[in-house]
């Protein structure tokens, strides 16, 4: 028996009686949380009634992510070396669909700008020096703040399943021990922050590094810094769904214009020399040129991945990808006519297949690869598409002014409950999820206080402890918001005339 199943076991016990695996079990406390649930009503990238057509939510892009990562997993299992895959710690289909659905679950209202206002005043207001991260935040519900049954902590899941939702197996400044961020090349996500020290991207807050460190001493053989295979299944998956799902709700909702992102993909063909010879100053001073963009990301993907970049092959992308979507798909204007669907379905479909089928295990990867990475050939493809999601839709002014006022909400929220606790009288008629998780996460600093101490630099007066449990226990209530439920509460604290009974409980 896989050493790490026992492990699950012991931790667990016996499954329900006709379950097919623990991880079977794993895989629907996840779709039966709440916090699954939730997501239906959680941006991807605009809410659906911003725009006429349909676009996707966390929910509906963590349903593709796992058929995505399905596939992967399914594929590997059947053409990868089994004495490779045993080796590097298993691999069990069911753990990566439980993984996909799980990936998103930190998600704030508003996606990823939610996490960046989140950031700030957590570390600015509260003293918490690692922030908010979605990630994080992710594990942290799953094995803290989801409530599966009376004296449970989280949904308590096998090992396995913890594991393969650590996307960066790191602290933002503690474990593992020298950190990521001081090694001579850091892992992918692992390098300083651009909003201060520390790595930008991490997948447990110093009050959940005992558990992240429990997750992953069931893979004793894994090196510091890696994914589980699992892990890197669903990490690649994600990356496959979002670079075209996207790409297809904005198609559809006719944000994706023919002629800007046309310009912009022939002029880099045509004048890829001169625009390679630029510094990066005139490059910068191009503003929005066509073809400035494809250059500014052929020197990024230079710089950050010179272990996989390729110039003829980041050419052949652009000139692929030009044929493939930008004249194959986006040259005929969406008219929500059965042919225009399957032109967008088509190109979807087959790419999907193409990158599944492109995707091979690796022994002994680049430290900012994986065990599981795509061909040198679709990873740029990959990259080509992510940069116009990122470039015609991401920046746009008129979506970057409309997530002004989303951020705006977010930081309200966490002003507005931070003043409400600070009023000793009413204190007591606040939520009452947000008092129990103000505890949770006030006790919970007490422990590594008690136990860390040196994980808090010095911060362990109980004022101190005190005060970063409030922010952390806010955060936490904000951060399991629906995009609508933040808007009205807003609304409420503000005090609107609005509905007041709902009929249900705070």
């Amino acid at each position: 028996m896989d050493g790490r199943l026992r492990r699950a076991r012991s931790e667990r016990g016996t499954p329900y009686a006709g379950a097919e695996s623990e991880f079977r079990t794993d895989l629907e406390r996840i779709r039966f949380a709440q916090a699954f649930s939730r997501l239906a009503e959680v941006t991807q990238v605009i809410p659906a009634a911003a725009t006429a057509g349909v676009v996707h939510n966390r929910l509906s892009h963590s349903i593709k992510v796992t058929a995505v990562a399905r596939a992967v997993a399914v594929r590997l299992l059947r053409t990868a070396d089994r004495d490779l895959l045993r080796e590097l710690g298993g691999l069990d289909h069911v753990v990566v669909q439980a993984a996909a659905n799980a990936h998103d679950l930190g998600h704030p209202p508003f996606g990823h700008l939610g996490e960046r206002v989140l950031d700030h005043l957590l570390r600015d207001r509260f003293g918490l020096p690692d922030g908010f991260e979605g990630n994080a935040q992710t594990f942290r519900i799953l094995t803290e703040l989801e409530v599966l049954g009376p004296g449970d902590d989280g949904l308590n899941l096998t090992a396995a399943t913890r594991a393969a939702v650590l996307k960066y197996p790191w602290g933002r400044f503690q474990v593992p021990d020298p950190h990521p961020s001081s090694w001579p090349e850091a892992p992918r996500g692992a390098g300083f922050a651009s909003t201060g020290p520390g790595s930008g991207k991490f997948s447990a807050y110093t009050l959940d590094l005992d558990e992240m460190s429990a997750a992953l001493s069931a893979f004793p053989n894994l090196p510091a810094g890696r994914q589980t295979l699992e892990c890197a299944i669903m990490d690649l998956a994600d990356d496959i769904a979002y670079s075209l799902h996207d790409l297809e709700d904005f198609h559809r909702s006719g944000v994706l214009q023919f002629s800007p992102v046309s310009g912009e993909f022939r002029s880099w063909v045509t004048e890829r020399r001169a625009l390679a010879a630029m510094s990066d100053d005139e490059l910068r001073g191009m503003g929005r040129w066509p073809g400035a963009g494809l250059e500014q990301l052929r020197r990024r993907l230079f710089d950050k991945d010179a272990w996989m970049f390729d110039e003829d092959t980041f050419a052949d992308a652009v000139e692929t990808m030009g044929d493939e979507f930008v004249d194959g798909v986006l040259a005929a204007p969406y008219d929500g006519s059965m042919m225009a669907d399957r032109a967008i379905s088509g190109f979807t479909s087959r790419w999907i297949d193409h990158f599944i089928a492109s995707v091979d295990l690796q022994s002994d990867p680049p430290i900012r690869s994986a065990y599981v990475a795509l061909s040198p050939e679709s990873w740029h493809q990959v990259s080509v598409l992510k940069f116009v999601h990122q470039y015609f839709i991401l920046d746009r002014p008129d979506l970057a002014m409309y997530q002004r006022g989303q951020a705006r909400t977010i930081g309200r929220l966490v002003v507005d409950f931070d003043d409400w606790l600070s009023d000793r009288l009413d204190a007591p008629k606040a939520p009452r999820r947000l008092i129990d998780l103000v505890r949770v996460a006030t006790e919970g600093y007490e422990r590594v206080a008690a136990t860390h101490a040196e994980w808090l630099a010095g911060s362990t007066s109980p004022a101190k402890l005190a005060r970063m449990g409030r922010g952390r226990g806010i955060a936490d209530f904000v951060s399991n918001l629906t995009d609508q439920q933040a808007v009205a509460f807003v609304h409420r604290l503000g005090g609107a005339r609005d509905l007041l009974w709902s009929g249900g409980a705070l």
